[in-house]
């Protein structure tokens, strides 16, 4: 039975990334402004490599969790009633 849309994996991959480009970006920017943590943070030095890290990991790990949950949910929405209900 032939189907109208893009294929499932499509779909995943285009709200996958969409999902983890703002995270990325926030991280790049954290760990660019990451001295500030000096004053915020007590015991954290400049160049903590492994807080930076873990932190950077986990919140990598949370975006890219946040954006397959939706991902997953829009592949199983048919594309006829989708495109009905879009106003």
């Amino acid at each position: 039975m032939p189907s109208i849309g893009a294929a499932r994996s499509d779909i995943v991959r285009m709200v996958v990334t969409d999902g983890i480009r703002p995270t990325l970006a926030g991280v790049l920017l954290g760990l660019a402004i990451g001295r500030l943590m000096t004053t915020l943070v007590f015991g954290v030095t400049r160049y903590d490599a492994a807080t930076l890290s873990a932190v950077a990991t986990i919140l990598t790990l949370v975006g890219a969790v946040a954006s397959l949950v939706p991902a997953y949910r829009a592949t199983k929405i048919d594309p006829l009633m989708a495109l009905r209900d879009d106003r």
